[in-house]
């Protein structure tokens, strides 16, 4: 919807061998800062990196579109794919006639410029077709032109860009000449842009615009509708795509707010993972998640834009998403701040435009000079290579995360984010499922102010120092080289009930053991272990989502890679002394309303009873509550009332939820100490 760089050798980066400025050594003072562990699980298997992972965004008004300067630093950055035409324009954007009625078109940005650009990059290119303002002739026509006239092999094509905000749900800003704003048109449509499109080129993955749980207008039913966008889009035109496209817009009013909300990925995405599984019908497991535009609030083009980037691209692509795009290359200054001791132009790009704010009070850098978030791109195009794991990690230190991969050479690279502004901080980190060679890592940093990146040896496998504001890089190698290894096993799958779980997977070789893992905060537990391929899992609690992985380890003791990970969420008692009904009976955006009947299902009526339940994250809470007394204790609620509750009989009680993040139902309801089947 914004209006919005990166590179490696030959664009700043400085190669120091001083071991004090790679590492940011503090003075005395930093130095003081509160140790942090760090903990590196490589029995933790989260998703493999592709070959679009690391991508951005183009627009037709950027004048420097596709040219050889452009298109050589994205390069440097490691940028596998782009995306054109540009935000909301797409939905405005005529591409056969390089036209958009009402905005505005630069010189040199038509479909050949800018696929020229993509391919001098290296790049996948993501296309926008017309769903606002176009049809789907149209769309196909440009399929016809990519790909069979000019063999582009363009594979990747949305319908639309942002089509909730086309007035349905109160606020418009997004182009939509339908007569029906409403999600059930917009899925119609899909359906037939699809059918038009692959009728063409069959070998094209087509994907439909969601909304990214947690933000709007997530949640919400508006008049008229069966359910919400991504509800009514995914019944209705789930068959009909491959991926879906969301974007993510996190706000945040300071820098240490805005840092602080990469933490909610992991449940955004599971809920929109969710979301897919339940609404899209047989095959869902297909279809991908896209995430075309990001960005941050505040300090965007300074050191808040750049940890924001490096801990976002990592928390999504470890999650499984398989390209996270950065909005925008170019965009344009709107005022000139003061950011950590750094001028913000509240800039969008990745590349300064060069020019100056409204009141020429200040003005920005040289074009195409990199901002901040750029060089952690580049950073990430040093981390994620196509074909690594991620791996599970865990920080005891809020203002310090990290992010693992596990290359197929066996080594680790380990990116650890420092958001404190003021101190440093020394990590000690811990290796499970690797042991680390005791040679000195090679370190690469990027510190606040910096003009580029900084390469040398630094520190321990075991012990690194942090300068404020900073990313640090660190790859180690494994003490030992298995070459014989087994190979990981296959994806899981689970047979799950309200306390057990049967995990099974496909053999990955004969004669091994298999030892299957529960991924918890960077230090996996094991779960158990058996010479079958499958497992039954006791003892769990009702209501939890559970994250495992398989590893087999052969009769040497060589341990294979871990297994994709495997998701579940263990279910409620089949029966029980109580039954509760648990519906979001009204949502907002950022609260509900919670309705909740309880039904007496024991021997013998109750004469008072307490109910509780917990919030399953940390951004919800209890606004109020009726029909009962609410009391919140942290993240637990309990319900009391002194009324009696015959067998049988049944009560209910209502609250007002808030939220201000993905909002993920309470799942598990105990009353008088008794767990609930809940329907």
């Amino acid at each position: 919807m914004h209006l919005s760089l990166r590179r490696r050798a030959g664009a700043g980066v400085v190669l120091l061998a001083l071991v004090s400025a790679v590492a940011g050594v503090p003075s005395a003072a930093q130095a003081a800062a509160t140790d942090t562990r760090v903990d590196v699980d490589a029995r933790a298997g989260l998703a493999t990196v592709g070959d679009t992972a690391l991508g951005v965004n183009h627009a037709i008004w950027d004048s420097q579109l596709g040219t050889p300067a452009v298109a050589d630093l994205l390069k440097d950055a490691g940028v596998q794919m782009v995306r054109y035409p540009g935000g909301s324009y797409a939905d405005i954007y005529h591409w056969e006639t390089h036209t958009a009625p009402g905005g505005y078109v630069a010189p040199d940005t038509d479909f050949d410029t800018f696929m020229a650009g993509a391919r001098r990059t290296g790049a996948q290119p993501m296309i926008i077709a017309n769903y606002g303002t176009g049809t789907a002739e149209e769309a196909a026509g440009w399929v016809r032109y990519a790909n069979v006239t000019k063999g582009y092999g363009a594979r990747y094509w949305t319908i639309g860009n942002e089509n909730y905000g086309n007035g349905h749900y109160g606020a418009s800003w997004e182009a939509d000449n339908h007569a029906d704003k409403s999600p059930k048109e917009y899925a119609e449509n899909v359906v037939a842009y699809a059918k038009a499109m692959k009728a063409v080129d069959p070998t094209i993955k087509v994907g439909a615009v969601l909304t990214m749980p947690g933000n709007w207008p997530d949640g919400i039913v508006a008049a008229g509708d069966s359910g919400t966008w991504n509800q009514e889009v995914l019944t209705r035109a789930g068959a009909a795509i491959d991926f879906v496209d969301v974007h993510w817009y996190p706000g945040g009013s300071t820098p240490a707010e805005a840092l602080g909300k990469p933490a909610q990925i992991q449940d955004a995405v599971y809920l929109l993972r969710e979301q897919i599984d339940r609404y899209a019908g047989a095959g869902a497991g297909r279809i991908g998640i896209s995430m075309t535009e990001t960005n941050v609030d505040v300090g965007r083009n300074t050191q808040p834009g750049a940890l924001f980037l490096a801990d976002v691209y990592s928390g999504l692509l470890a999650q499984g998403v398989f390209t996270v795009q950065w909005w925008n290359v170019h965009n344009g200054p709107d005022k000139a701040t003061t950011v950590a001791g750094q001028t913000d132009f509240n800039d969008f790009g990745l590349l300064s435009s060069g020019t100056c704010v409204a009141d020429n009070s200040a003005c920005e850098p040289a074009l195409n000079t990199p901002f901040a978030p750029y060089h952690a791109l580049s950073l990430l195009g040093d981390f994620a290579h196509t074909g690594d794991q991620f791996i599970g990690t865990g920080s005891d230190d809020a203002l310090v995360s990290a992010h693992a991969v596990r290359r197929p050479n066996g080594d680790l690279a380990v990116l650890m984010v420092n958001k404190d502004p003021d101190a440093a901080h020394t990590v000690t980190l811990n290796y499970h499922g690797f042991t680390p060679s005791a040679a000195t890592p090679v370190v690469e940093t990027f510190a606040n102010g910096a003009d580029g990146l900084t390469t040398a040896s630094a520190g321990t496998a075991g012990t690194q120092t942090l300068a404020p504001y900073s990313l640090a890089l660190v790859t180690v190698h494994p003490s030992r080289t298995e070459s014989n290894a087994p190979k990981a096993p296959g994806r899981p799958a689970a047979t799950v009930t309200d306390r057990t779980a049967t995990i099974s997977w496909p053999a990955s070789g004969s004669g091994l053991k298999y030892e299957v893992y529960r991924q918890n905060g960077g230090v996996s537990e094991l779960l158990g272990e058996t010479t079958g391929t499958s497992l039954t899992v006791r003892n769990l609690v009702p209501g939890r989502r559970y994250t495992v992985n398989v590893l087999a380890r052969d009769g040497a003791g060589r341990l294979s890679p871990a297994s994709p990970p495997l998701t579940f969420t263990t279910g409620s008692p089949a029966t029980s002394a109580c039954t509760v009904k648990f519906r979001d009976t009204n949502d907002w955006g950022n609260g509900y309303v919670g309705s909740i009947d309880i039904t007496n299902n024991g021997p013998a009526a109750l004469n008072g009873w307490t109910l509780t339940f917990a919030w399953p994250t940390a951004w919800q809470s209890l606004g109020s509550g009726w029909n009962a007394t609410w009391t919140p204790d942290g993240r637990t609620v309990r319900v009391t009332s002194d009324a009696s509750l015959a067998v049988g009989a049944s009560t209910s009680v209502g609250f007002v939820g808030n939220y201000s993040g993905p909002n993920v139902l309470p799942a598990s309801f105990t009353l008088n100490g008794t767990v609930c089947t809940t329907v």
